[in-house]
Parts: structure tokens; C-alpha cells; sequence
């Protein structure tokens, strides 16, 4: 099952790809570091949407939906991780993933948090994260409805990815704060 799931991940993925590979002299293809533009924040963020959602549907759990809250707690940490050039969970004041979905104003709880530090696409790390348990289990827990994605990329193209889940709180209003349609 858990194959299959990468199966129609990889296929869905490799119909977004967009870059062509770039071949050197010798046939082979030249290494290149993937550069994120301002422009590419929403394609960047539905994409991870779609494709944790995928994984989610074919688990039989609800989807999750983007939520603003999330992603500024997301985007705070992601800086904060390049600053402290440290891929871990507190920040550099001291703040753990509860207090920094706390102080954007979540009204839900914070179900987990998944980080990296890489050059690899946004896909490409989405893939490792499903290969750790511990990471799998933040992406499909069933009581998420909420989600939280963002990075920082450094001048030498190095990615500091964060991703958080969120159960809002009944009544909110937090759910599908963010348009859930594919880009």
C-alpha cells in the first residue's frame, strides 16, 4: 500500500516537473541547485497541498487545507532554522512549534512539525519526510485538517523546509482558510 501511494505521488510529481534536465559534454546531466522565485510561493505551496492530500486520500483520511495562521508559524521558524543554521524544532528564542502556532493566532492544536535542511525540491523532501516514521505519521494523522508550509532559501540555494499540521478548534472558521484548488 505504502508503495503504491509513492507510485501515484511520483507520477502526479513528474507531470508538474517543469525543468529540462541540462546535459553536459559528456551526456550526462549537469547538476542544477533548484532556485525558488518570489513568484513561485503559491505553486509551490499548492503543490505540497495536493500531493499531502494524495498521500491522505489514499489512506482513507480527510484532506487538509491550507491555513495562513500555519504558514506564517511555518515561515517563522523556516528563517529562524537559517539563522541559527540548525535544522531543529526551537527556535532561536527558545520557542517550540506550540508557541510559534500560538503566537500567529492558530485557534487549533498544533499536531506536529516536519523540518529540513536541503537542496532538494519541495517533492523531493515531501518523499524523505514519508520515508520517517515520525514524519510520515505528522503528514497522515487523522485528526489533521489544517496545514502549514514555507521555507527560506539561502543565497547558495540551500532550502530550510517546514511543514506543520493543525486540528482547528470546533467553530473556528479556520478550516480551508486558504483556497484549496490545485495551481
Amino acid at each position: 500500500m505504502f508503495r503504491t501511494c509513492l507510485l501515484i505521488v511520483a507520477l502526479f510529481l513528474a507531470s508538474c516537473e517543469e525543468n529540462e534536465p541540462v546535459f553536459g559534454p559528456d551526456g550526462r546531466p549537469v547538476p542544477q541547485v533548484y532556485q525558488i522565485s518570489d513568484g513561485d510561493q503559491a505553486r509551490i505551496q499548492f503543490r505540497m497541498l495536493d500531493s499531502v492530500n494524495i498521500l491522505r486520500q489514499a489512506r482513507g483520511l480527510a484532506p487538509v487545507a491550507l491555513s495562513a495562521h500555519l504558514n506564517a508559524a511555518a515561515k517563522t521558524h523556516a528563517l529562524d532554522m537559517s539563522v541559527q543554521n540548525r535544522p531543529w524544532h526551537f527556535g532561536s528564542d527558545g520557542s517550540s512549534p506550540l508557541d510559534r502556532a500560538a503566537r500567529t493566532g492558530y485557534p487549533g492544536r498544533l499536531l506536529g512539525e516536519n523540518i529540513s535542511e536541503t537542496y532538494e525540491t519541495e517533492l523531493e523532501t515531501l518523499s524523505a519526510w514519508m520515508e520517517k516514521l515520525e514524519a510520515r505519521q505528522v503528514i497522515l494523522d487523522p485528526r489533521a485538517r489544517d496545514i502549514g508550509f514555507a521555507w527560506h532559501q539561502e543565497s547558495s540555494g540551500k532550502i530550510w523546509w517546514t511543514l506543520v499540521m493543525g486540528e482547528p478548534a470546533a467553530g473556528t472558521g479556520d478550516e480551508g482558510e486558504v483556497e484549496t484548488a490545485s495551481q
